[in-house]
């Protein structure tokens, strides 16, 4: 009986010191976010959601962290996840509801947005571009106020919205139509 009872405090306290040895990661350096269009709490009437990572400059330019003509993942870590919650067009390109990875290619004045079928990748190192549901390619503008982090925001419209992202002093909106 002594040995049962010695065993079991003997358990129990090594159980303990794992329980106080867990040790949690630091806060990501890069952070991932989500927006939704609309942005209202109810979702039956949601259209699109994006989960991205969010870069920080920290001191850098962003023409050195996404060169021009160089593929981007549009944030760090994994690759922006696009979902739609019904069909919707972009460049005249019907796309079907269903999940998408947002890509770009940042060139002077301009920005060809990619959206590609695979999905749950991380950065860019398995693109394919015969995975690529469409592309166009939008004005990229720079404004005087800096974004130190970047960021994406959704805008209606009438038929309905815009995805806006900048970073730095750079900025691009990208039209889908219902």
């Amino acid at each position: 009986m002594i040995k049962k009872v010695f065993f079991f405090i003997f358990a129990f306290l090594l159980v303990s010191f794992q329980v106080e040895a867990q040790e949690f990661s630091e806060l990501d350096k890069s952070p991932m976010d989500i927006i939704e269009f609309p942005s209202s709490i109810s979702q039956t009437n949601k259209l699109a959601r994006i989960l991205y990572s969010r870069p920080q400059l920290r001191g850098r330019d962003v023409s050195t962290l996404v060169p021009d003509g160089k593929l981007w993942r549009l944030g760090a870590n994994e690759a922006t996840e696009l979902t739609l919650y019904s069909d919707m067009k972009l460049n005249d390109k019907s796309i079907p509801t269903g999940s998408y990875t947002l890509y770009a290619i940042p060139a002077e004045n301009k920005m060809t947005i990619i959206i590609n079928s695979a999905t749950h990748v991380w950065g860019v190192y398995s693109y394919k571009k015969e995975n690529d549901i469409t592309r166009i390619t939008v004005p990229l503008v720079e404004v005087d106020e800096l974004l130190e982090v970047f960021s994406m925001a959704f805008e209606a419209k009438d038929n309905g919205f815009h995805l806006h992202m900048g970073w730095g002093h750079f900025r691009v909106a990208v039209p889908f139509v219902k």
